[in-house]
């Protein structure tokens, strides 16, 4: 019996003159990783986030004065073969380990881990290339950015804040995003007579202290779907997800430190925090003044939900 495969289709057409709403509708399809089967009609395979962001843009479509319908495609085993074809990322995976090998800095590592994720988020059939890429990456991590966190599969245990005051915490010195979020968020919300203690390498972490945001540490990235850095491992740890100013936050967090789902704010704030970074001169002030900018994003966002 032949078995058939479903694949998604958005069938648009726009008015001529409107090329704001064409070229919006151009790097939509594009961040989506959508193949192009011809002017105006885009693939996807048929799963349900690639179907939920085609049917919005439908929506966007007709906004704009156009026309748009999401299908559904049957196809057969060669369709299907061929439909494949189109969404083959190793090219892009190639250009991306080059890269590594002429990357001499970590910020331009952060950039290829942040093109790694948002290359990964629509390779929709993941093979070798993919590994790859990623074992790429984490060599380039451990020359230039010894310690620094791979992704491991574990579980998040429930915490009381409560059991944690005064404690003394430790992570990598030389600070950046999800290492300052992390601080600022225990600071703030966890332990607020935490001390802390900068690392020349996690091997240097005291027995006593909680490590956070390197391999082995207490508190570090987490495997899963959704991945988690550590600043949302620390959330979700003590019960701090369900505050909504924290999780407009957490994907700025995120993004900034391994990639993902774009998020407006996350270009200023990066380029703000760079700057604190250049001129501190050391890591305890580093976190006073980023914790100023950490401490102004939450005041904003609790002001868009006054009652929470």
């Amino acid at each position: 019996m032949l078995q058939l495969v479903e694949w998604l289709t958005l069938v648009t057409t726009l008015p001529t003159a409107n090329t704001a709403a064409r070229m919006r509708l151009w790097r939509a399809v594009k961040a989506l990783g959508a193949a192009t089967l011809r002017d105006g009609v885009y693939l996807l395979p048929a799963r349900e986030t690639p179907g939920e962001a085609l049917r919005a843009l439908a929506e966007d479509v007709r906004a704009a004065g156009g026309s748009a319908e999401v299908l559904h495609i049957a196809a057969d085993a060669a369709q299907d073969e061929a439909f494949r074809q189109l969404f083959g990322r190793g090219t892009e995976y190639a250009a991306l380990i080059a890269a590594t090998h002429e990357a001499a800095d970590e910020k331009t590592l952060r950039r290829l881990m942040r093109e790694l994720s948002q290359l990964a988020a629509i390779d929709y059939f993941p093979g070798p290339a993919q590994e790859q890429a990623r074992q790429a990456l984490a060599e380039l991590a451990t020359r230039l950015a010894p310690g620094e966190p791979r992704t491991a599969p574990g579980e998040i245990s429930r915490l009381a804040s409560a059991d944690f005051s005064g404690r003394t915490w430790a992570t990598r010195k030389k600070l950046w995003v999800d290492r300052m979020a992390s601080a600022w968020l225990i600071r703030r919300f966890i332990d607020r007579k935490a001390k802390f203690i900068w690392l020349a390498t996690p091997a240097d972490c005291p027995a006593d202290a909680l490590g956070f945001d390197f391999d082995g540490a207490t508190f570090t990235h987490v495997a899963g779907k959704p991945e988690r850095v550590t600043f949302e491992v620390l959330m979700a740890s003590f019960g701090l997800d369900t505050d909504p100013a924290l999780a407009r936050i957490a994907p700025i967090v995120h993004c900034l430190d391994v990639g993902g789902v774009p998020v407006a704010e996350a270009a200023g704030i990066e380029a703000v925090l760079a700057g604190l970074r250049a001129d501190a001169s050391d890591d305890d002030k580093l976190l006073k003044e980023a914790g100023r900018v950490f401490d102004g994003l939450y005041n904003n966002y609790r002001q868009e939900n006054p009652n929470d």
